[in-house]
Order: structure tokens, then sequence, then C-alpha cells
């Protein structure tokens, strides 16, 4: 299928519109590559920047963390359950340990997960940066740009 702009989008009106929507999920399926083999597991979104940049609390010592340290490819994926409709972000995943990003993403809830809180040497984030994506609905699926 040819690839085309998110702009240009033309399987339903208003498709931007749709596609914005989704990337507002709280719950996505991340994915890493490690050794070859694929890697998926659900995140919770801890913080939204624009339509290409999500960041999620993670744990230095976690093996995802070590699958992104080892290649930094990445894809998120947005799930719309009743309407079965889904767009996937494929890009990179930085791993952040300063402390001026943590302290920006620090909730004192998260001080029963990390209990150095957030010193914790455990706790860190993970920059989620998309450079393109898939959508796909009502039986048609189409690429786009970011």
């Amino acid at each position: 299928m040819e690839k085309r702009g998110l702009a240009s989008l033309k399987m339903l009106p208003n498709m931007n519109e749709h596609i914005k929507l989704m990337l507002n999920e709280k719950i996505v399926l991340v994915g890493s590559e490690f050794d070859g083999k694929p890697f998926i597991k659900a995140m919770l979104v801890s913080r939204r920047e624009s339509d290409n940049i999500f960041y999620f609390d993670s744990n230095n010592g976690s093996n995802r963390v070590a699958h992104w340290r080892e290649n930094p490819a990445a894809c998120v994926y947005f799930y719309d359950k009743p309407a079965y409709r889904g767009v996937m972000l494929t890009g990179t995943m930085e791993i952040i340990n300063d402390l001026e990003t943590k302290k920006k993403h620090w909730r004192s809830s998260m001080k029963a997960i990390y209990s150095g809180g957030v010193t914790d040497p455990d706790y860190c984030i993970l920059k989620f940066l998309a450079t393109s994506g898939r959508h796909y609905f009502m039986f048609q699926s189409e690429d786009f740009k970011v």
C-alpha cells in the first residue's frame, strides 16, 4: 500500500481526529526486539508530550529496559476494542535517568513501587519517539508518517 501523510488518510471522514483520539489511551501495548525475537507488554502511558512523544515509568532492572539498551527500536499499539480499531506507532525508546526529568514525572503514589523515591536507582523514565505509524479500521490499514 502506498505510504501517505497523516493528512491524506481517506478511509473515513475525520480520520485524523479518530487517530488523535486513540493516542489518548492510557494503557497501551509496547513492543521491543531482543535476540531476534519480538516482545510485547501492556504499559501505562505516564505522560504524552505530543502526537509522537510518549513517556512511561519503568525499572532500570527490567528485561524490557535491557532490550532497549541493546536495541532502541520500539513500537506502541493503541487499541479501541469496541470499534476493533488500532494504531501502531513505530520509533525508538530512550532510557532516561537524569534527576530533573525523573522529578517532572514523579508522583507520590509511586513511593509504593520505588521505596527510594525519585532517586531510587531502579526508577527510570522511558521516552518513546514515534517516526511512523499504521492505522487499522474496517478491514483497511494504511501507513503514515508522524
